[in-house]
């Protein structure tokens, strides 16, 4: 550069203009307004608390939708609710359709006697599960009783006592033909105590008595006795057959006198029973079969009901049967689905939806052999068939990472059956399962999770569209009108008399709809994130109560919310201490060209607080252009990449129309070597830029935060009451002037909610606001100089437009001196 040059860019600088009064924001517009006469209340146990969900109109929309279709696949998905009452929250949308609901069925499974290992699943009226299930029971006890005296009435015993006689009658003429038979042939009949016959030969009318007096008779006497010893063995055989016969006669003879002498007992207890159900043929068929299997099965009435323990316990030992079923199992009905109790169509809230708790499962038992057995009595119904016919609420989340779940719930839902299954995936092996007969489904699911998991199964999986047809998308806020801010506050009242938490009064209500538009970080916006407001509200409580108050007031508020920052902000004050030592250098007093303090947020899940950083910029000629130095450095987010390339696009736009910008920029983050990403920074980047270009210096007690376009318009950023409060505070730990403040774009005035500390130091003229909407008014407030225009002497754009004028001949004139 020449000396003619420098000396010109030294007399024109003192001739920059001086720029406009900034417009500074009121303590009122820092703040939300509460003028519209909600607040006309002592305190919250006046106000008529809110039982319904509030600020979601479209979510309500969708699951009303839902709910009111019939058709398979119109279950529902409800994304974005969050908090941890979120299933309460859903739960109560449900309950208010079930008002004059259909109570539906009752379902029982009982023992299939076609098929044992197929139980039998049933429908019943609500209430007539229970009823049948004590039906059976009492017909048991009843039956242990009636029956064996039956067995012992006299007309029984005298018919069983003439029909053994006739059978006894036709034995012993065939033992006494045998018996004749024998003697015409020389022998003599005897009978043996094990129901044997034994023929002995006779020679001279005695009988023959050892084998030496056998040995010594003719050969023709001993032919004689073989041969009859032969017919007469052959014809002791047919009549022991006969016997056998006989006897099975008699058997089945005195079976049917049993069951017609028990009939009398039993079948006048089935039609009593029977006479409840006349109007489902499935139970009465079934108590038909029940009524022929006792009269098939007396033996086991006839059994003892007690018996010695140590008989059992040899038993078991020895095998000799060692069973774990109870007696009389066949006759258990399994009471699954019971609604004796309802009133309404049920609402069933999940919270482990495992496939056991959601689609039932068969309990199996040990026997004393150690087999696993199981029987029809241990099916165990899930959620969704206890739901049948109502509603069954569960986290999608957790059903994915649960083995096998959401397959065969898609299985369930495409069916509309049931199929209870006896799974257990670290016992593959096991024996002894049944199959019990599926069962019609008519729930409604209604699953709750994020709407990206919502995307990724839409996307990934062809049957989610068709099986989740509804998408009730909650939002995380809701507008501030009136009418919704009175709401707002029934709400907080209503959750005040669930957690009999002390009433808040109108003050202190004020500090938590100040807290939910804070959260929704807009002055016409409430947050709907209630367990956040709940959990204020909890530790407001908390303080009241060791104040020994009657309500909750706003001092409870504030300190609830100033002892969450304490609990947290470990990391944000000792930054601010390094700030205040030195070790992170941070300007708040003074000016310096090239140099200015961007606002940023760091955010650590808990707490997210401000923190200022110093952004400076280097200039010299050459052709590289703009260099982002967090970008060299593998620092920079994508997002900051994009706002460094737009303030290239700026300063070309601006200043490169009729001459080659040849310089070599750098910017900075000093102090940075964590990463940073965004583009708020990007109009303290320019600031840092123009001003190191035209030598203008700027004001380091004033903080700037905006993303600009390439047309030099500042846009909103998000984090902007953090970013206030991060400057202040830095200000403050360094010492107020009361000349510091931020600049911020316009459109985020809509977005301040401060603390009351910062209102109080806007009100007492300690600290300041800016809103800007371009490039130019936050120029002029961080110079104090006009930013004009490239064609306007005595402007900062002016001054850089020569700069740069003068660089490119520099560079041009470098260049040929060089060749």
């Amino acid at each position: 550069m020449t000396k003619q040059t420098k000396q010109a860019r030294k007399t024109q600088s003192h001739k920059l203009k001086k720029a406009n009064e900034p417009v500074q924001l009121t303590p009122d517009e820092v703040d939300i307004d509460f003028k519209d006469g909600t607040f006309a209340f002592k305190n919250t146990s006046e106000v008529e608390p809110l039982e319904e969900i509030l600020g979601q109109d479209k979510a309500m929309n969708a699951i009303e939708v839902g709910l009111g279709i019939p058709q398979d696949g119109y279950n529902i998905y409800v994304a974005g609710l969050t908090g941890t009452g979120k299933m309460n929250t859903v739960k109560r949308s449900l309950k208010k359709r079930l008002d004059g609901s259909k109570v539906p069925a009752d379902w029982v499974y009982v023992h299939n006697f076609e098929d044992p290992d197929q139980p039998r699943c049933m429908k019943l009226k609500p209430g007539k599960g229970k009823q049948l299930q004590k039906d059976m029971s009492n017909l048991v006890e009843r039956l242990q009783q009636a029956l064996p005296k039956a067995f012992r009435q006299e007309d029984f015993s005298k018919e069983k006592q003439q029909l053994s006689a006739k059978y006894q009658k036709k034995t012993d003429e065939m033992i006494e033909d045998l018996r004749n038979d024998a003697k015409e042939r020389g022998f003599e009949m005897n009978l043996t105590s094990e129901g044997g016959i034994n023929f002995i030969p006779k020679h001279d009318d005695k009988p023959i008595e050892n084998q030496e007096q056998y040995d010594e008779l003719p050969q023709e006497e001993k032919d004689r006795i073989e041969e009859g010893q032969q017919e007469l063995t052959k014809k002791a055989d047919c009549i022991i057959q006969q016997q056998r016969d006989i006897m099975q006669e008699l058997t089945e003879e005195v079976r049917q006198i049993e069951k017609r002498f028990t009939s009398y007992v039993v079948q006048p207890m089935i039609e009593a029973i029977k006479s409840g159900y006349q109007d489902n043929d499935e139970i009465l068929n079934y108590l038909d079969q029940v009524a022929d299997h006792i009269l098939d099965n007396l033996e086991k009435f006839q059994q003892n009901k007690q018996q010695n323990p140590t008989a059992a316990l040899m038993q078991g030992l020895t095998g000799g049967g060692g069973d774990a079923q109870p007696r009389f199992l066949e006759y258990q009905v399994n009471l699954i689905v019971d609604h004796h109790k309802s009133k309404t169509a049920p609402v069933v809230i999940e919270e482990a939806p495992t496939y056991q708790n959601l689609f039932g499962h068969i309990e199996r038992t040990a026997d004393a052999r150690g087999r696993l057995v199981t029987n029809h009595t241990q099916i165990k119904a899930g959620s969704i068939l206890r739901a049948n016919g109502g509603y069954v609420v569960f986290n999608i989340e957790d059903a994915l990472t649960e083995p096998f779940v959401y397959k065969n719930l898609k299985r369930v839902l495409k069916s509309g059956t049931l199929q209870i299954e006896s799974l257990n995936p670290f016992m593959p092996f096991s024996t002894g399962g049944l199959r019990p007969q599926p069962i019609p489904v008519s729930a409604k699911v209604v699953v709750v999770g994020s709407p990206l998991i919502y995307q990724l199964l839409r996307h990934y999986d062809d049957e989610f569209a068709s099986i989740f047809k509804i998408r009730a998308d909650f939002g995380t806020e809701m507008n501030r009108d009136k009418k919704q801010q009175f709401q707002y506050v029934q709400f907080i009242a209503r959750l005040a008399r669930d957690e009999k938490l002390l009433p808040l009064d109108n003050e202190a209500a004020k500090e938590i709809v100040r807290f939910g538009s804070r959260q929704a970080s807009d002055k016409q916006k409430l947050v709907t994130k209630f367990s956040e407001v709940a959990d204020i509200l909890r530790e407001s409580n908390y303080f009241a109560q060791k104040d020994d108050a009657d309500t909750i007031t706003a001092d409870h508020i504030l300190k609830a919310l100033d002892n969450r920052v304490y609990r947290t902000n470990r990391i944000a004050e000792k930054i601010r201490e390094m700030i205040d030592e030195g070790s992170i250098l941070i300007d708040t007093e003074g000016t310096a060209p090239g140099q200015v303090n961007g606002l940023g947020v760091l955010d650590l899940g808990d707490y997210m607080f401000g923190k200022p950083s110093r952004v400076t910029a280097s200039v010299g000629l050459g052709t590289d252009g703009l260099i982002n130095i967090e970008r060299e450095s593998k620092l920079s987010g994508s997002t900051h990449d994009k706002g460094v390339l737009i303030l290239g696009g700026y300063i070309r736009n601006m200043f490169g129309k009729d001459k080659p910008l040849a310089l070599s920029a750098s910017i900075c983050f000093e102090q940075n070597y964590a990463g940073v990403d965004g583009d708020s920074a990007s109009a303290a980047e320019l600031l840092a830029l123009l001003s190191a270009i035209s030598g203008v210096p700027i004001r380091q007690d004033i903080g700037i935060t905006g993303s600009i376009n390439q047309f030099g318009q500042i846009q909103a950023i998000g984090g902007v009451n953090e970013k206030v409060e991060g400057f202040f505070d830095v200000c403050k730990t360094k010492g107020i002037t009361g000349t510091q403040g931020v600049c911020i774009p316009q459109s985020n005035v809509k977005n301040l909610i401060l603390r009351k500390d910062v209102r109080k130091a806007i009100e007492e003229g300690e600290f300041h606001i800016y809103p800007v909407t371009t490039v130019d008014q936050a120029l002029e407030l961080l110079t104090g100089k006009q930013a004009g225009t490239p064609d306007q002497k005595g402007t900062i754009f002016h001054e850089v437009d020569t700069r740069l004028h003068s660089m490119a001949e520099e560079l041009k004139n470098f260049a040929s001196q060089k060749k």
